[in-house]
């Protein structure tokens, strides 16, 4: 009688780290042993086996998506970018006037945000540290495009470092347009990399004006670093309508919030 492949447990607890990783960018150890079933201990190994091959990045008290998940699922996030973020990106461009100076940091939604600038925009001042946002607005002769100092990560050509910081402090700006990797249900704002969070706060400090891009997907998605509140910028730019906790505090805080779709039926 053939017998059923059956996958080792060990394999099977891999697969099942993977997924609530992925699903939620990062898990802490303790969660990750309760969803689990396992002791602490046992995650740590699975979690050190994972991060030997590049698939898990560990961090202290959990772990988040390793260099190859990372490269996977960015490529996977730019392909959707003119069918999921192309209205939002639209939105936040419309927000922004012709001869304006801003900041535009890393994330597709970003890039996204870049390529409807170019459209129709005249004569901006951008300084970015994504150096594929750059690409993308370095046509226009009527621009300015400057790009920070710093190391460049391999995944998503983000510039960050403490000579990035350092460039940024020197420049005063109309507009910062920035992205966050997740947003709590109380509505902090969370990054993977504190180097990365250290670039967008200061960003958010120079700038006169802060638009934060969110979609749908990191609404609710965990990440390591508290990079703020979703309260600290003027307009917040959604795909869908934030959860009523959320909204409720942006009220309080007398932050907009533009939702697409919301916004297109106000002005007919």
């Amino acid at each position: 009688m053939n017998k059923e492949t059956v996958m080792p447990p060990r394999i099977q607890r891999h697969e099942k780290i993977i997924a609530l990783v992925r699903e939620h960018g990062f898990m802490p150890i303790d969660t990750l042993a309760r969803e689990l079933d396992v002791t602490p201990q046992t995650i740590r190994r699975d979690i050190n086996l994972l991060c030997e091959e590049n698939i898990l990045r560990r961090y202290h008290g959990g772990a988040a998506l390793g260099e190859s998940l990372e490269n996977e699922d960015f490529l996977s996030q730019k392909n959707k970018l003119q069918s999921e973020k192309a209205h939002l990106a639209d939105l936040v461009a419309a927000h922004i006037p012709d001869n304006a100076s801003l900041f535009m940091s890393i994330g597709t939604t970003i890039e996204a945000v870049a390529m409807a600038l170019v459209k129709n925009h005249k004569n901006l001042c951008i300084i970015t540290n994504n150096i594929h946002v750059a690409a993308i607005v370095s046509g226009r002769s009527d621009y300015t495009v400057i790009i920070t100092s710093g190391v460049v990560r391999p995944v998503d050509g983000g510039v960050t470092g403490v000579a990035t910081v350092d460039f940024i402090n020197q420049f005063k700006v109309d507009y910062a347009v920035l992205s966050a990797s997740g947003i709590e249900p109380d509505g902090s704002l969370l990054d993977f990399d504190y180097k990365e969070v250290s670039v967008m706060q200061a960003m958010m400090e120079n700038a006169r004006t802060r638009y934060l891009a969110a979609d749908q997907r990191k609404m609710s998605r965990n990440a390591l670093v508290r990079m703020g509140d979703i309260t600290e910028f003027d307009v917040v730019f959604a795909d869908e309508a934030p959860n009523e906790a959320i909204r409720k505090k942006l009220d309080e805080a007398g932050v907009e919030c533009v939702v697409v779709g919301q916004a297109a039926e106000e002005q007919t």
